[in-house]
């Protein structure tokens, strides 16, 4: 398995938990708790495939955690953004910080990752 597989799954698995971080900081989304969990699966995923590509083409521990934390709140800064925008919502902090360290995770585990030679 290379790097940007290895950081799409792992971005994908935690993307879960990522949504699921909702039903801790902001209980009143439950109805909503499917879809979010959805949308940050995706989000996660999209986020380790790129963080996978960065580890792919540069070998530097420090540069992988902060390039996957520049992504992770990128991608979260934007579905923030979408949230207040449609729904009048506020939750920044809720979804920014999950993010940040879903990038910061698949950042360093992407570098970390050593493929096994075929």
């Amino acid at each position: 398995m290379n790097k940007p597989v290895f950081g799409l799954l792992l971005g994908g698995f935690l993307g879960i938990f990522d949504g699921l971080s909702a039903l801790v900081s902001a209980p009143e989304t439950r109805p909503e708790i499917v879809g979010i969990v959805i949308g940050s699966c995706v989000k996660g995923l999209v986020t380790g495939l790129l963080i996978g590509l960065f580890a792919k083409w540069v070998n530097s521990l420090p540069l992988g955690i902060v390039f996957g934390l520049i992504v992770g709140l990128a991608f979260a800064y934007w579905v923030a953004h979408m949230q207040e925008t449609e729904l009048g919502r506020n939750y920044y902090w809720q979804i920014m910080t999950p993010g940040g360290l879903l990038g910061i995770i698949v950042g360093f585990a992407t570098q970390r990752y050593r493929p096994k030679a075929a």
